[in-house]
């Protein structure tokens, strides 16, 4: 047992599952089913990508305690899914019965950043990465009794590289070992620009699976990371892998971050506990919305933080660096900027993923842009049919962080969204009716908002969300369907402790008038929670229709007397 051949130590899915009753724990080890159902068949390895603190690394560790045979005897599994009625032949004949070659690329990378600056330890043609990756796993093999003696009687013992040496093993034994490797896409990442590297790292992998005397040595083999595998003149270099990534997600989306349920019971348990008073709903707004295969996943390290701290925030930009985002936007191709700041206001933007090369470093349009924020969780999309994608904001964490990083470049006030948001607040403010409406007009008839089927109030209702977003995100909080007075409000802006910002009231019609909906305001008295309250501002009220016959918006304001 070392780091690499069976190990042991430091297993996160070990560790969460000995203090399951103590903190939070999602049982998602039926996900063992779904992969060994195809040990030793001809589909039988898997490349699964997911954005950061999205499981990975936990489910990658679950695999590990399941096959590998040094957790033997452990009962780790005691009382989860996998050991229900119906896995119950499958558990028994798969737990604990492989050899696992386990490849961490981040432990690899540390270890050989100090095996470079160690002259003493050099070994000969050991110069790259790579080279010390493979030589890594060779050394372990040998620290088993039984595998050295069958590599030294190898004829091509000085020659050996992992896959002949595996071969080896494997001719003598008839066994067959499982792979997992996480963080597979490291070497993209960390050394985006060494192509050499690249290219040796992807030849490598190829070496080990390519074919069936490749795959000859593996009952199965898993890769996990950020970005999917990488593209060579749009083909994959490793095409017999089974690939399930954010735009291409397949069917593991509810293994991979929390469900809709699974979040409910979450709150549900931490309800009764005087510490935490975070409602579902609060985690639904800042942490839902990667919609994936038509279901609903969270970011599942945000709601763990959010209940352990007992507070809904982005916990997402400490996972990983912005500088990525602000590269890809500064590039600006066919107006990234502008789309970007609409994506953030609430918009979709239409892309096309079939020529991403699935790295961070040959990106030549916007597409491309578009492709690489979504695998890196910082857009979600949904299937718009054939290679089309339609992308968003998945939600409140995400769009905070969005913001900060833009508001923090050069060319942010100057941008016309920017400006079109002022304008439409400053009409608002000064009661002007024709101007408000002409605004809005504009809104509707931007690229990205015209998206929308815009047959309904909700439609009118996200333009003007979309309208108000930057001037109003960091001095109000925005409600929707509001109750106040005799019934709910549409829309309603109120300041944060600021006694000279209005209050905005805002109702909304489809094919009446503007009247009737400023009517509806003052019969149902939605004002009244801010005229009888603790409330010194001003209130403004707002009513709006709009006319599908005449594609004219209508508006009516004033200030409460």
């Amino acid at each position: 047992m070392g780091s690499i051949l069976n190990p042991v130590e430091g297993n996160s899915f070990v560790d969460l599952a000995a203090f399951r009753d103590e903190d939070v724990f999602v049982d998602k080890t039926d996900f063992i089913a779904k992969i060994s159902a195809n040990i030793n068949k001809n589909k039988r390895l898997f490349a699964v990508t997911r954005p950061r603190r999205f499981g990975k690394t936990v489910t990658a560790d679950m695999l590990l305690a399941y096959y590998s045979k040094a957790y033997a005897g452990q009962d780790i599994f005691a009382g989860l899914k996998i050991t229900n009625e119906e896995y119950k032949v499958s558990y028994a004949k798969h737990l604990n019965k492989y050899d696992v070659i386990y490849i961490d690329m981040n432990s690899i990378r540390n270890d050989y950043i100090a095996y470079a600056k160690d002259e003493d330890q050099h070994v000969k043609g050991v110069t790259t990465i790579v080279d010390y990756l493979q030589y890594s796993i060779i050394e372990e093999l040998k620290e088993n009794e039984m595998y050295a003696e069958l590599l030294d009687k190898s004829r091509n013992v000085g020659k050996l590289n992992l896959s002949s040496a595996l071969e080896v093993i494997r001719t003598y034994t008839k066994e067959k070992f499982i792979l997992i490797m996480d963080e597979w896409d490291l070497i993209y990442r960390e050394y985006r620009n060494d192509t050499d590297l690249q290219k040796s790292f992807i030849d490598f992998l190829s070496g080990l699976f390519k074919g069936k005397k490749g795959q000859a040595s593996f009952a199965l083999a898993y890769l996990t990371g950020i970005l999917p595998i990488k593209k060579y003149n749009s083909q994959s270099a490793l095409n017999d892998f089974n690939e399930y990534n954010m735009l291409a997600p397949g069917k593991f989306a509810c293994y991979f971050g929390f469900t809709d349920n699974e979040v409910a019971e979450i709150a549900k348990s931490f309800a009764g506990s005087s510490d935490c008073k975070i409602s579902l709903q609060q985690l639904k707004e800042w942490y839902e919305g990667y919609k994936i295969k038509g279901i609903d996943i969270y970011n599942p390290n945000s709601v763990v933080n959010a209940v352990s701290n007992n507070e809904c925030i982005s916990y997402w930009s400490g996972t990983v660096s912005n500088e990525e985002v602000v590269r890809l936007i500064n590039m600006n191709f066919d107006g990234v900027r502008d789309d970007i700041l609409d994506l953030i206001a609430g918009g979709r933007v239409i892309f096309d993923c079939s020529n991403f090369e699935n790295d961070m470093v040959t990106i030549k349009s916007k597409d491309d842009v578009f492709c690489l924020l979504v695998c890196l969780g910082y857009l979600g999309c949904e299937d718009n049919g054939g290679n089309y994608r339609l992308a968003y904001v998945p939600n409140r964490e995400i769009r905070t962080v969005l913001t900060s990083i833009v508001k923090l470049q050069s060319w942010y006030n100057s941008m016309p969204i920017i400006e079109r948001s002022e304008e439409l607040f400053a009409a608002i403010q000064a009661l002007d009716s024709s101007k408000t409406a002409e605004v809005i007009a504009k809104i509707h008839n931007s690229p990205n908002v015209s998206l929308l089927s815009y047959n309904r109030e909700d439609a009118l209702v996200f333009c003007v969300i979309a309208g108000l977003m930057w001037r109003t995100e960091r001095d109000y909080e925005c409600f929707r369907e509001l109750q106040s007075g005799k019934g709910s409000a549409d829309l309603i802006y109120a300041p944060r402790n600021n006694a000279s910002l209005p209050i905005l009231l805002i109702e909304f019609k489809y094919d009446t008038s503007a009247e009737d909906a400023m009517n509806q305001i003052k019969e149902k008295e939605y004002f009244s929670r801010y005229r009888d309250g603790d409330y010194p501002n001003d209130v403004i009220l707002i009513g709006l229709n709009y006319d599908s016959k005449t594609k004219e918006h209508q508006c009516l304001i004033e200030k409460l007397g």
